[in-house]
């Protein structure tokens, strides 16, 4: 049976563009000066979907290789269809990292340009419940003096967004200070959050974990490895009242998620949809937060995230990232912009309501 459009997936177009960031940046475990956009076009007719993810090139060539062939000749309105074609697709390949960013890229291709056949918001088409998602401004990397580290998170909060996140672990000893400093930018009633980026030990959080609530940290992000459930549940169990424990943004499938979850190892579950195998991934991680009570929070890529969260009940808020946000602002034409601490997608805008902008992308291909 043929789909009401009539339509079917002519053709699938990969480039990457490796973007310099603005500085030098780092976390507690990890540095880098670029950051590497994976984009996908889907045609069916006149009508064309775009799709990306934040990944290695190896992820292009990945989907031009094997994916691209996979989609190609499907209906364009059984989306849920060519994604399990995908995941057949990438099995003797590793379902796991590049092969679950390629799948993210394409089926988010694939929902924007179902959604522009059918002349809907790409939010309008899941179906919203909500008009808006909350977000947190996202930076504060351990590369940055105290004075940009305060610039920056006092200009979130000043903006009118009350959540800011910083990164710590590069120097435990020096952390607090950090945190104390941040605080100090943002005022009294901003909500700080924290991310170590799995650079400590159990022992080392913890007693970090004290020291940071001192400075009122409400979000304590990742303070050990997420492959550590019982030392994330340690944390959760025994650190402060009112510091949630979160984690989640590594994980490529389904298992991945309702392992964490049955450990009890969060407060908070991340998910980024240009890991998690696309839109289609993060809805099913969605449900899976919504059977075990816990919210869900997005992790990066705003302008993907923001049509998604606001049709998935258990969402939190969205990720504001410092580098994301530069770089979709740099190059995406309808690019939304937070006010009142939110994002709202464009209801005028079809499909996720965002588009790439080549000719300004063309000096960053790689």
């Amino acid at each position: 049976m043929g789909s009401a459009s009539g339509e079917r997936i002519e053709r699938v177009d990969v480039a990457a563009y490796r973007i310099p960031t603005d500085a030098p940046e780092s976390d507690g475990t990890f540095e880098w000066t670029s950051t590497t956009l994976v984009a996908v076009h889907a045609t069916a007719g006149r009508h064309r979907g775009f799709g990306y993810s934040y990944a290695d090139t190896a992820t292009a060539r990945l989907i031009r290789d094997v994916l691209a062939e996979v989609v190609v000749g499907r209906d364009v309105m059984a989306v849920a269809a060519a994604w399990e074609s995908m995941r057949h697709a990438v099995r003797n390949l590793g379902r796991v990292g590049i092969a679950s960013m390629a799948i993210a890229a394409v089926d988010s291709a694939l929902w924007d340009l179902k959604a522009r056949v059918l002349r809907l918001p790409l939010v309008t088409l899941l179906g919203p419940v909500r008009d808006r998602v909350a977000v947190y401004g996202s930076g504060g990397f351990t590369s940055y003096s105290i004075p940009r580290l305060q610039e920056q998170l006092g200009g979130w909060v000043g903006d009118g967004i009350r959540r800011v996140k910083m990164k710590i672990g590069r120097e435990a000893d020096g952390d607090p200070t950090r945190v104390k400093a941040a605080r100090g930018a943002i005022g009294p009633d901003a909500e700080l959050f924290v991310d170590a980026n799995a650079a400590y030990t159990r022992k080392q959080a913890l007693g970090l974990a004290e020291r940071f609530a001192e400075s009122g940290v409400t979000w304590f992000e990742e303070p050990v490895s997420s492959d550590d459930l019982d030392g994330l549940r340690l944390l959760r169990d025994r650190g402060p009242a009112g510091m949630n424990i979160a984690a989640g943004e590594y994980g490529y499938d389904l298992t991945y998620f309702r392992r964490m979850l049955a450990a009890g190892a969060v407060d908070v579950l991340q998910a980024d949809a240009t890991r998690c195998a696309g839109v289609t991934g993060f809805l099913r991680v969605g449900a899976l937060c919504e059977a075990w009570l816990l919210p869900l929070s997005a992790h990066c890529a705003p302008s993907l995230h923001a049509p998604v969260c606001c049709a998935v009940s258990p969402v939190c808020h969205v990720e504001y990232f410092h580098d994301h946000a530069r770089i979709e602002h740099l190059l995406f034409d309808g690019v939304l912009t937070p006010r009142d601490g939110c994002l709202r997608p464009d209801p005028s805008r079809p499909g996720i309501g965002v588009d790439l902008k080549e000719a300004d992308a063309a000096r960053f291909a790689v």
